[in-house]
């Protein structure tokens, strides 16, 4: 079993509030930025860094950026977010973090702000971090 991860985060767990509606949610806006949810279970689902579950007694409050490839599917993120029950936090325009920022902005279900962003036109060193165990090939 191979593990793509990144550098600096492991992994991102979200509490909700309804996993359910949270996993129908995160499907169509993955889908969005060309993404899948790569693992799940009944109790869990996750994508990649990012782990979502069912709490209890409380859900979790975060700002989450997703990377684009491009305008159009931070345009298309924001679109499919506000259409499966998010709601608006920022309409897809430029930024002034830096020159080429480029983003939008919605809450889910549960609260959280997601972001898709795409930085402007660049070359990636590599597409993922790929993490083997020991013994396995």
């Amino acid at each position: 079993m191979q593990h793509h991860r990144g550098r600096l985060i492991d992994h991102l767990h979200l509490r909700v509030a309804d996993l359910e509606k949270s996993r129908a949610f995160y499907r169509a806006v993955l889908e969005a930025l060309g993404r899948d949810i790569t693992y799940e279970t009944e109790h869990f689902f996750a994508a990649d860094e990012l782990l979502v579950d069912a709490a209890a007694d409380y859900s979790s409050r975060c700002h989450l950026a997703f990377q684009a490839p491009d305008r159009e599917t931070v345009a298309r993120f924001h679109e499919v977010g506000l259409a499966n029950g998010g709601t608006d936090n920022g309409a897809p325009g430029e930024r002034a973090y830096h020159p080429g920022y480029y983003a939008a902005y919605f809450l889910d279900p549960d609260g959280n702000n997601l972001e898709a962003v795409w930085h402007g036109p660049a070359t990636r060193s590599a597409g993922s971090i790929v993490i083997t165990p020991e013994g396995e090939t």
